[in-house]
C-alpha cells in the first residue's frame, strides 16, 4: 500500500512540474501586437492647394476637439491624432465607406496641402449639417430703435427663438396676416423698362435687364403693388452680387424712388411695419422691423437683429401670424449643396416680447 501512495505521490509531482512548466511557457510567449508607425503630417501625400473654393465639392466640420487623419482610407492604416483648428480648412473630395478625403493645407499655408482621409463619425459634410445643438439666441450685434448695441450676444432681450418642425412651419402659414403684393396690370415691359401706363400716361420706371451699377450688371423684376404704402416693389438680381434688394416706386404724380429692404418685404398694414429677413454678407442673417409713414415718407426704425448661426433659405416664404410671432425658413451657417445632395432646411419661430416696442 506505501508502494502505491509513493508512486501516486510522484506522479503528482511530476504532473504539476509540467504544469508549472506550461504555465510559464505560456508567460514567456510573446504577444501579437499591431504597433502603428510614428507619423507626421510630411509622411501623408503632398498635393495642389486649393485656390479656389468653387471647385471643392464639399466642405466638412467637427464639432471634436482633436480629429484624426489617415494616410490612407482603413482603420487599420497609420494614423495621426491632430487638435482641430475652426480655422482650418477642411475640403472633402471623396466618400468611402467609412472616410472622407480631403485636400488640407497645413498652417493654411496652400503651397503646403497634404491628402489625408478622415473618419466619418468624426466629421459632417457641408450638405448634413443641421440646427441641432446650435445656439439660436447667438447674435452679434442689435438696434432697438435708435439704440446699437454691440456688446450684447443674445437675442434673449428681445423674445425667443427655437427650431420647429415642418409641419408646424406649413400648418402656420396659413395663418399669415402679412400683406399680399399683386402685380398692377398697368406696369408693362416695353424695350426692356418697366413702364406705367395709364389714361395716357406713360412713365419709365425702371430698366429691366442690364442695369449697369458698381458692382456690375443688374436685372429689375416686377414683384406686385403694396396696396397699403401705395408703392410698386421691384426685385434687383445681380449675377456679380448673391445679395438681392428690393425697391419700392411711388407713381402717384411722377416716378419717385421710396424706400429699399435687402429682403422680400413682410408688411403689417395694422402696424404701419416694413419687415424682412435676410442673409448678411458677414456672417449669419438680418432680422429687420421698420415703421413707414407713407404721408411724410418718413422711415423708423423698429429692430435690428444679426443673427450669427443660420441663414436664410426663402426670405419670401417668411411670414407674420400677429404682431409678436414670425416663421422663417432658414439654413444652418456653413450648409451647402453639393453632389447632388440638397443643404438640410430647417424652420425658426421668433416670439417677440409683448411690450419691445
Amino acid at each position: 500500500m506505501k508502494l502505491i501512495n509513493q508512486i501516486f505521490i510522484s506522479s503528482m509531482v511530476v504532473l504539476a512540474g509540467c504544469n508549472e512548466k506550461n504555465k510559464t511557457s505560456e508567460r514567456n510567449k510573446p504577444e501579437t501586437e499591431v504597433k502603428q508607425k510614428t507619423i507626421t503630417l510630411s509622411d501623408f501625400k503632398k498635393i495642389k492647394g486649393v485656390d479656389n473654393v468653387q471647385e471643392v465639392p464639399f466642405q466638412l466640420f467637427t464639432k471634436l476637439d482633436s480629429i484624426h487623419f489617415f494616410v490612407t482610407p482603413n482603420k487599420d492604416a497609420a494614423h495621426l491624432k491632430i487638435a482641430y483648428n475652426k480655422l482650418d480648412n477642411y475640403y472633402g473630395f471623396e466618400e468611402f465607406e467609412d472616410f472622407y478625403s480631403i485636400h488640407y493645407s497645413i498652417n493654411n499655408n496652400i503651397s503646403n496641402s497634404i491628402e489625408a482621409f478622415v473618419l466619418k463619425s468624426e466629421f459632417t459634410p457641408a450638405y448634413e449639417l443641421t440646427l441641432k445643438g446650435v445656439d439660436l439666441y447667438e447674435i452679434r450685434s442689435s438696434t432697438l430703435k435708435e439704440a446699437s448695441d454691440f456688446k450684447n450676444k443674445s437675442f434673449k432681450k428681445f423674445g425667443t427663438i427655437t427650431e420647429i418642425s415642418e409641419q408646424e412651419f406649413r400648418a402656420n402659414s396659413k395663418k399669415q396676416i402679412g400683406e399680399t403684393l399683386v402685380k398692377n396690370p398697368n406696369i408693362q415691359l416695353q424695350a426692356d423698362n418697366w413702364v406705367y401706363k395709364e389714361n395716357g400716361r406713360e412713365d419709365v420706371i425702371t430698366q429691366h435687364e442690364s442695369v449697369s451699377t458698381e458692382t456690375g450688371p443688374l436685372a429689375n423684376e416686377y414683384i406686385g403693388r403694396s396696396p397699403y404704402l401705395n408703392l410698386e416693389v421691384f426685385k434687383e438680381n445681380s449675377d456679380e452680387v448673391v445679395d438681392s434688394y428690393y425697391s419700392f416706386f411711388s407713381l402717384k404724380n411722377a416716378v419717385m424712388f421710396e424706400l429699399s429692404t435687402e429682403g422680400y418685404p413682410q408688411i403689417l398694414p395694422s402696424k404701419g411695419w416694413v419687415t424682412f429677413v435676410s442673409s448678411n454678407n458677414d456672417v449669419g442673417s438680418n432680422f429687420v422691423i421698420s415703421n413707414y409713414f407713407s404721408q411724410t415718407k418718413k422711415q423708423d426704425n423698429l429692430l435690428y437683429v444679426n443673427f450669427t448661426n443660420f441663414k436664410i433659405a426663402d426670405d419670401k416664404k417668411a411670414f407674420w401670424t400677429d404682431h409678436d410671432t414670425f416663421y422663417a425658413e432658414v439654413y444652418p451657417l456653413n450648409s451647402a449643396s453639393a453632389n447632388g445632395k440638397k443643404q438640410k432646411t430647417a424652420y425658426i419661430k421668433i416670439q417677440l416680447k409683448a411690450d419691445l416696442f
